[in-house]
């Protein structure tokens, strides 16, 4: 399996404001339209002029990390872009993966071997 690294995503109280502070940061487009994600209150994109692309989530509740305070850890996830997501299932699974979530989005959560989560996303 050969993935594509198509965002870093960090949760967050107010997507669009985060969206925008990055902006300020890095220069770019906040919701560009983009056919990988639907824009909405919840979710809101920065695509930067180096290529990268920030994508910010709400989360209800959000508690913001406390560095270095491990009761209060870092908050993101990485999307991967896959041709066959159930290729790539099987793929991960294999390398020590754990399913979180199938439902049907066009795109499944995994936790990595540490717990951190990530998407697979069919591109």
């Amino acid at each position: 399996m050969r993935a594509e690294l198509q965002c870093v995503v960090l949760d967050c109280p107010e997507p669009k404001g985060l969206a925008e502070f990055y902006r300020r940061l890095l220069g770019g487009e906040v919701d560009r339209p983009d056919r990988r994600w639907s824009l909405d209150a919840d979710w809101s994109t920065l695509h930067t002029p180096s290529g990268l692309v920030l994508a910010f989530q709400r989360v209800p509740d959000h508690r913001a990390p406390r560095w270095p305070d491990p009761a209060h850890p870092q908050q993101f996830h990485l999307d991967f872009g896959v041709p066959d997501l159930d290729a790539a299932e099987t793929e991960v699974l294999a390398a020590g993966a754990t399913l979180l979530d199938a439902a049907s989005h066009g795109w499944r959560v995994y936790a990595d071997p540490a717990g951190h989560p990530f998407c697979l996303v069919r591109h």
